[in-house]
C-alpha cells in the first residue's frame, strides 16, 4: 500500500503544530498493561568481538561500518541482526557508546552493526548524517545512496554471520531514526522491524513491498525534534513533520485497524502509549511519548558533555535501548 506525503497535508510540516497524542486519546478500548522491557535481558559487559569493515558501494564510495559479534551465539542456529543509525553528527563509535546495544547484545544473543553516514566535507570526512529524505545535511543535499549502502551490508552479513534473514531489524535515533523510517518505505525486503527515538518519516511516498513493524520513541519535551513538527533548536535547520505523522503512515501502509489501543506502564506514568496491533503479516505499530524527555537517548549517560550540551539531559527512567529491542526481537518476519 503506498502512503502519499505532501507537505500542504501534514499538520506540522512547515512549522505547524498538531495536537500532542496521548494513550487516553488513542481509542475507546481499556488500557493495555505496557512492560517496556518485556523478553529481554538486562545488558552484561560486551566481552565479544569489535571488528571494522568498509563496502563499496555502486555510488563509488567506500563506506565504513562496526560490528559487534557476541562472545557467545547459539550453535547451529541463526541470529537477529540489528543495524543501529547513529544520529546527525555522530558516528559509529558515538552510538555504541551513547547505545549500550553491545551490552544487550551480549546478553540477550544477537549481532549489531552500526553504519557510518557520509561526512560534511568534500572528501566524506567531518561530521556524519544520513539520507533519510528532507534530512540531513550533505547526505541529503547530495542525494548520496544510504539505502544502498544498508542493502549491501545487510547482504554481506547474512553471508558471513548465521543471521536470520527474518530478524534484519533497524533502530536509529534522531537522523538516525529519520533513515530507519526510510528502510522501513525502501528495504522492506530486508529490513523487519524498526525501533526509533526522535524521528520522522522524510520521504513523500512510503510503499514497503512488505509489511514492517515500528516502535517509535519521542520525549515530549523534546527541543531538537519537536514532538509535534516544526523547525527545531538543533543545527538541522529542517521543518521537522510530526512523530504521529510518521507511525500512523507505517500504520496505514500495514493495514493496521484504524482505532489504535492505548497502554499504561503502572511503574511510569510519563509514558503514554499508543499500539496499532491486528495489521498485516502479524506487524504492529507503537507509539511511546515519554513525558518530561529531551532528545538526548533515554536511559543511557551522554556520550560527551558537549553531546548533552546539543541534546540535553538523558531522562532517566527508561532504556531507551533495552525497550527498542523488547519490542524488535518480538516482531520477528513470519
Amino acid at each position: 500500500m503506498a502512503v502519499v506525503l505532501g507537505c500542504g497535508v501534514l499538520p506540522g510540516c512547515g512549522g505547524g503544530r498538531t495536537e500532542r497524542p496521548t494513550g487516553a486519546g488513542a481509542g475507546s478500548a481499556a488500557p493495555e498493561r505496557y512492560d517496556p522491557y518485556a523478553g529481554t535481558a538486562p545488558a552484561v559487559a560486551p566481552v565479544g568481538r569489535v571488528s571494522e569493515g568498509r563496502i563499496a558501494t555502486a555510488d563509488g564510495r567506500s563506506r565504513r561500518y562496526r560490528l559487534y559479534v557476541p562472545a557467545a551465539l547459539p550453535a547451529g542456529r541463526p541470529v537477529p541482526l540489528l543495524i543501529a543509525l547513529h544520529g546527525g553528527l555522530g558516528s559509529s563509535a558515538q552510538f555504541a557508546t551513547n547505545s549500550g546495544f553491545d551490552g544487550l547484545a551480549e546478553a540477550n544473543r544477537f549481532v549489531v552493526v552500526y553504519p557510518d553516514g557520509v561526512g560534511a566535507l568534500a572528501d566524506d570526512q567531518g561530521p556524519q548524517a544520513w539520507n533519510g529524505g528532507y534530512c540531513c545535511g550533505r547526505a541529503a543535499r547530495d542525494r548520496v545512496d544510504d539505502v544502498g549502502f544498508v542493502r549491501a551490508l545487510v547482504d554481506t552479513l547474512v553471508r558471513e554471520l548465521p543471521v536470520d534473514p527474518n530478524r534484519v531489524f533497524a533502530a536509529g535515533h534522531s537522523n538516525g531514526a529519520i533513515m530507519a523510517y526510510r528502510l522501513a518505505c525502501e528495504l522492506s525486503d530486508r529490513i523487519v522491524a524498526i525501533g526509533v527515538q526522535a524521528g520522522s518519516l522524510g520521504v513523500d511516498a512510503c510503499v514497503p513491498a512488505r509489511p514492517v513493524s515500528v516502535f517509535h520513541l519521542h520525549g515530549a519535551a523534546d527541543a531538537n525534534h519537536p514532538l509535534e513538527g516544526g523547525v527545531g533548536q538543533g543545527v538541522a535547520g529542517v521543518a521537522f513533520r510530526p512523530a504521529r505523522t510518521a507511525v500512523e503512515a507505517l500504520a496505514a501502509a500495514d493495514r493496521c485497524p484504524a482505532s489504535p489501543v492505548p497502554g499504561v506502564d503502572p511503574a511510569n506514568p510519563d509514558l503514554q502509549v499508543t499500539t496499532w496491533s491486528g495489521c498485516a503479516d502479524r506487524t504492529s505499530v507503537r507509539l511511546v511519548v515519554v513525558e518530561g524527555a529531551s532528545h538526548a537517548w533515554m536511559g543511557r549517560p551522554p556520550a560527551s558533555a558537549a553531546a548533552a550540551s546539543l541534546v540535553g539531559d538523558p531522562y532517566p527512567r527508561l532504556d531507551a535501548s533495552r525497550a527498542i529491542w523488547s519490542f524488535l526481537a518480538a516482531h520477528p518476519r513470519r
